[in-house]
């Protein structure tokens, strides 16, 4: 197949073309070029900023594809732009919305793709929500092929997913492991998780590619593994061989005493529990589970990172801020 991804170097997209091409389909990749990966196989890439739609529209004038797939689209003015540049030169278009689009707080932990979308927490979300609104008006109005895919947290060997971190990412609350000082854990670390690894996320994602049933479709892409947050940074310090030193944090006083968008990301996602049941995914692509438990995949992204110091990006005013914090914790317990 001959397929476009807007993207296709980021945590969930990197994964997918990297798949594409080992199976032989004509892969294309527009983006602005600022992050380089070494692909092999049918590429080609199209340089350009997908915002500029007069450039965009210009270098794909004479290209049609059977999918394109948007990773990068934020708020609805984005698909508006896709379905301009795209209606008639595609067969299939796929957004990557998210499965924080799902209501807060839940009616019912398991999840499915019936559950209502509504997040009023968190902009990010909400945005999703209306640009799946507008791509659905498009496929009942205009036939317009379109895909939904939500995805819950993903990982890859670049990052250690977590619940709690600061602006530069995960590597400070690992550093605080390797150093043995304690850590935030929101909540009490009992509520449900999953994380799915990225090389799952992609053979789910490519069996969707051209698919006639997963058309004016929503599904959501993740592990069948249900985690608690305990049992998720458990398996961090496990990888990293040190004891874990948890400290537990109500997910409205993090909110409350913090700069960081927690609103969103806690109450608004991850302070949930959340367990999915991907039965629509498996009757669209028979055959699929995801194979990678976290224990595993965790190890081999700790490895990477620890190999790789440019992936170490410290953060000293977030290691100031757990001190902070936990400091504030424990004078309170210590003063009843």
């Amino acid at each position: 197949m001959k397929i476009l991804l807007i993207g296709g170097t980021g945590t969930i997209s990197s994964a997918i073309s990297k798949r594409l091409l080992a199976e032989g389909h004509d892969l294309y990749l527009l983006n602005r070029g600022n992050r380089k990966q070494e692909f092999q196989g049918k590429l080609h890439t199209i340089e350009a900023d997908i915002n500029d739609e007069e450039k965009v529209r210009n270098l794909i004038r004479d290209l049609s594809f059977d999918a394109v797939a948007d990773f990068i689209a934020w708020v609805p003015e984005n698909l508006e732009r896709d379905y301009r540049l795209f209606n008639g030169k595609t067969r299939q278009f796929i957004f990557i919305s998210s499965a924080s689009a799902y209501q807060k707080p839940l009616s019912d932990y398991r999840i499915t793709e019936a559950t209502p979308l509504a997040n009023p927490y968190w902009e990010y979300s909400r945005n999703k929500i209306a640009g799946e609104e507008f791509l659905m008006k498009m496929y009942r109005e205009n036939g317009f092929p379109i895909t939904i895919v939500r995805p819950s947290h993903t990982y890859d060997e670049r990052s250690v997913p977590l619940g709690v971190h600061g602006e530069n990412g995960s590597w400070q609350v690992v550093k605080r492991m390797l150093e043995e000082k304690p850590v935030i854990i929101h909540g009490d670390g009992t509520s449900l998780w999953t994380m799915t690894h990225n090389s799952d996320f992609a053979e789910a994602f490519t069996g969707l590619l051209g698919n006639i049933h997963a058309i004016g479709e929503a599904v959501q892409i993740t592990s069948d593994e249900t985690l608690t947050w305990n049992q998720i940074y458990a398996c961090i310090a496990g990888a990293l061989g040190v004891k874990l030193k948890p400290c537990y944090v109500p997910s409205d006083f993090l909110q409350a005493v913090s700069t960081y968008d927690f609103t969103g990301s806690l109450t608004g996602d991850k302070a949930n529990s959340v367990v999915f049941d991907n039965a629509k995914l498996k009757r669209l692509v028979p055959g699929f589970t995801a194979k990678k438990r976290f224990d595993q995949g965790i190890r081999e992204t700790i490895r990477h990172i620890l190999a790789h110091p440019e992936l170490q990006k410290e953060d000293p005013k977030f290691d100031a801020w757990c001190d902070r914090v936990i400091e504030v914790l424990e004078k309170a317990k210590k003063e009843f």
